[in-house]
């Protein structure tokens, strides 16, 4: 009889940990709509157990359904290593993935060539925690109902050539943590009630065309660390609330067009490490609001219309290791300051009335 239990319960765990047909089937459809020519990454989709020795594929041990798909074409594998180059691949995304609904990755990343659009069908995947698709050509939109999937932690679908708004369903998504949009062709406003992702640390919009102001509601993000809206279109001033982020460590708003002034708490903020507002319409005067707990890696205002003396109290700021001032309205004396006497004269240049080191003396 023991033996007998045995054998089942060999059986049984042989059956949970094979592939069922119709996972590979879909993976093979999957395959199928893609062309990857140099490296034969693909090849090792043979036999009957996509849940052995498929390259990029592993399975829930337990359910022995296909749970990730992780093909990446810029690895460390060693695959890549002894070919000496990084992947690529052409052809498009198969809407037979959404047949996978056990799915929780989705990595089809970095292969250059892959074009067509997000398959609409994948926001009914209930488990999908992971959705990167960066470094390809997809076009087309991001799914509007993407807020379906209530479990996705990463979506990142930046260098592509997807167009379109961000859709207003990227709201509910409450257990995202990484966003990457950037660098695509998306247009219209930036979602206004943005700040219902509370669970998000980095958000990253830039090199798209968005318009609108940017969402207060972004300072009730209180994890995020990271905020770049750079090389957009928008408009309006910037939210005096977003200096209240005690996380934000990385802030890039610049190439847009937003006005208005300073808001002083950007500049007292001491967790805020890198900023830049350069190439904007920011008027008026600069805070002077520094202290000894300010401590820039990179402080860019370039490019601006900020009028006015630099603060003196920029002098007792612990370390600046980049600063960009140039470009501006500004006049009088630069304060002198070992935080920054290592800058050079490009960083003050084109002022109205500047002087002192490392300017010509006053």
């Amino acid at each position: 009889m023991g033996v007998l239990i045995c054998l089942v319960m060999l059986a049984v765990a042989t059956t949970a940990s094979s592939c069922p047909p119709a996972d590979r089937a879909a993976l093979m459809n999957f395959k199928a709509a893609l062309n990857e020519p140099y490296l034969g990454i693909l090849n090792s989709w043979t036999g009957s157990d996509c849940c052995q020795g498929w390259y990029g594929v592993s399975c829930d041990p337990t359910a022995g359904r296909v749970a990730d798909i992780a093909l990446r074409g810029e690895s460390e594998d060693p695959i890549f290593e002894k070919a000496g180059r990084t992947g690529f691949m052409t052809g498009s995304l198969s809407p037979s993935l959404c047949k996978l609904d056990r799915l929780t990755t989705l990595v089809v990343a970095d292969w250059k060539g892959i074009s067509g659009e997000i398959p609409s069908c994948l926001t009914s995947l209930p488990n999908l925690r992971i959705l990167d698709l960066v470094g390809n050509k997809i076009s087309g939109q991001i799914p509007s109902d993407i807020g379906r999937l209530s479990h996705l932690a990463v979506l990142n679908v930046a260098d592509n050539l997807i167009s379109g708004p961000i859709p207003a369903s990227i709201v509910n998504l409450q257990s995202l943590m990484h966003l990457d949009l950037s660098s695509n062709r998306l247009s219209g406003a930036i979602p206004a009630d943005l700040g219902k992702l509370k669970m998000m640390s980095r958000a990253l919009l830039s090199r798209n065309q968005l318009t609108g102001p940017i969402p207060s509601s972004i300072a009730n993000i209180y994890r995020l660390a990271d905020l770049d809206l750079s090389a957009n279109r928008i408009t309006g001033s910037i939210p005096p609330q977003i200096g209240s982020m005690r996380v934000l460590s990385t802030l890039k708003l610049d190439n847009n067009e937003i006005s208005g002034e300073l808001p002083a708490s950007l500049l007292s903020n001491p967790g805020l490490s890198i900023m830049n507002l350069s190439r904007n319409s920011l008027e008026g005067y600069i805070p002077d609001v520094f202290c000894s707990k300010s401590y820039f890696t990179s402080l860019d205002l370039s490019f601006n219309n900020l009028k006015g003396s630099i603060p003196k109290s920029l002098s007792s700021a612990s370390y600046i290791g980049h600063m960009d001032l140039s470009h501006n309205h500004l006049c009088g004396r630069i304060p002198a300051s070992s935080a920054f006497d290592h800058l050079e004269a490009s960083s003050f240049m084109d002022n109205d009335c500047l002087c002192g080191m490392p300017l010509r003396t006053c």
